[in-house]
């Protein structure tokens, strides 16, 4: 291996794992600030609904696409919802190619048989997928204020009630709830997935929020400002999620957030890789396509602190982390040999730590946000660190996938909306088997992964020879996590 690729390899590796502690970094900072917020007597302005003329109208959005499985639990639901019947109308935004439009319309028409204000609103095309669903929605939307669910989520009867109230401040363009999980113990992917979603709910959310810092509505489970929207320039479907590109627009125009963490609403988690994988591809390609269409409005923005837009492009940057882990893993391996090879290079290797200090400090954050869930003690300590480690491995497996959407969204590659299939698992006992959503074909980047289990599998044998077993815990749960990943999506076909 020649010098100069050497050091090429050696500064391309430094670079991802600096930018990863830096990540980590931002995460104790909001570590810090959710801890104080949890601190904090929160008192807010709020309506009194118990006047008839404080009662806002609201309009509630669904937009949904093919939800045969779910669409019957999604409207009884959305009907059992305790609000005024003249305050309130409801949107049925179906985009949907298939049969299952007459059922929807079926069971639409017994809901206004009870005098529900419900319309089944249908468009020729889909122009700008979900978000040009909502924008044309909003166009004969009669509610002040517009909560949107997709197809999967169960809200509470009273959830309009725990949040409407605090649009009583004028400035607040949107209240997000916290999602929670009817299905986090199917397998050991949706316990996985639910782990990560609930750090980003709890930690992320709730820390940036807390010092005025840019959150997101995160698509679902929220509740907009109908005069926000349109201020912000309403719904563009010009990246993969459209819901983090409206709301740092509206935040730039001086909008405040309201984050409720302890508004939970059930939603039902992905159950098979295939779908899981759609779904982390487009929120990772989306994040980075609005790293580029939005980093610089945030960094030239003369209405926010220097704090809030660190926070702020760390936060666009989420997604690109997983291509930094990438090139960190894959690198690895030349590196290890590369300390066996050049002696007097070795003080280069103390960047290493950079390493092992990011994953102590999100080992530390993520336990702060598993216990405020699912509890303290003993016995949930030792499940949390089975679960983190379960967690670290399977995202290590899902990095190449990622770093792909990343990659093609900086890149500005454009791409079809592909929605998450639903299930309707609720139990052990449910099947997914027979869904006519799922795809069928394998995914491309199968092939590439299990060729880099097999790499890292190579990585743990490298550490015999050399006598060097520094990075063999790490070369392991990459092996598991793309192992993990690469099983799971050749066994789970419909």
């Amino acid at each position: 291996m020649g010098l100069t690729i050497t050091y090429i390899i050696i500064a391309v590796y430094s670079i991802a794992l600096v930018l990863i502690f830096f990540y980590s970094l931002a995460q104790l900072n909001l570590l810090v600030n959710y801890l104080w917020y949890k601190r904090q007597n929160q008192e807010a302005p709020k309506y009194n609904l118990l006047d008839p003329k404080e009662i806002p109208f609201v309009t509630i959005q669904l937009p949904i696409y093919n939800e045969e499985y779910v669409v019957e639990r999604l409207l009884e639901n959305i009907a059992k919802i305790e609000y005024p019947s003249s305050k309130l109308e409801i949107q049925v935004l179906d985009d949907s190619t298939d049969e299952s439009v007459n059922d929807t319309a079926r069971r639409i028409a017994a809901l206004q048989e009870t005098g529900l204000d419900i319309t089944h609103i249908r468009r020729e095309n889909r122009s700008g997928y979900k978000a040009g669903a909502l924008k044309e929605g909003l166009t004969i939307a009669k509610g002040e204020f517009i909560a949107i669910f997709d197809a999967d989520f169960l809200p509470d009867a009273d959830w309009l009630k725990k949040t409407v109230i605090y649009f009583k401040d004028q400035e607040i363009g949107v209240v997000q709830t916290r999602w929670g999980h009817i299905n986090r113990d199917y397998s050991t992917l949706t316990k996985i997935q639910a782990f990560a979603l609930d750090a980003h709910f709890t930690l992320e959310q709730v820390g940036r929020n807390a010092k005025g810092h840019f959150i997101n509505f995160n698509g679902t489970a929220g509740i907009w400002r109908k005069e926000c929207i349109l201020d912000a320039g309403n719904w563009e479907g010009d990246t993969l999620t459209e819901d983090l590109d409206l709301s740092y627009r509206a935040q730039l125009k001086n909008w405040k957030f309201k984050y409720l963490e302890d508004v939970e609403t059930p939603a039902e988690l992905p159950v098979v890789i295939s779908a899981a994988r759609s779904q982390q591809f487009r929120w990772n390609k989306g994040g980075a396509e609005n790293f580029r269409k939005t980093v610089w409005s945030v960094i030239t923005s003369r209405n926010i602190s220097f704090k809030t837009k660190f926070h702020g492009v760390m936060h666009l940057l989420n997604s690109s982390m997983f291509l930094c882990v990438f090139i960190v893993a894959f690198l690895s391996i030349p590196m290890l040999y590369i300390k066996n090879m050049y002696g007097h290079l070795g003080w280069i290797f103390e960047v290493t730590s950079f390493f092992v200090v990011s994953s102590i400090i999100l080992f530390v954050c993520y336990w702060f946000t598993y216990k405020s869930i699912q509890g303290s003690g003993f016995d949930n300590f030792v499940d949390y660190i089975k679960i983190f480690f379960t967690f670290f491995s399977v995202a290590l497996g899902f990095s190449l996938h990622n770093s792909m959407a990343v990659l093609e969204g900086h890149m500005g590659k454009r791409s079809e909306f592909v929605r998450t299939p639903k299930f309707n698992i609720n139990n052990l006992t449910d099947s997914w088997k027979g869904n006519k959503y799922l795809t069928k074909k394998l995914s491309p980047n199968m092939i590439l992964e299990a060729l880099l289990m097999i790499y890292f599998l190579f990585g743990m044998y490298s550490a015999i020879p050399l006598n060097d077993f520094g990075l063999f815990p790490f070369h392991f749960m990459l092996f598991l996590g793309f192992g993990f990943v690469f099983f799971n999506s050749l066994t789970a076909k419909a």
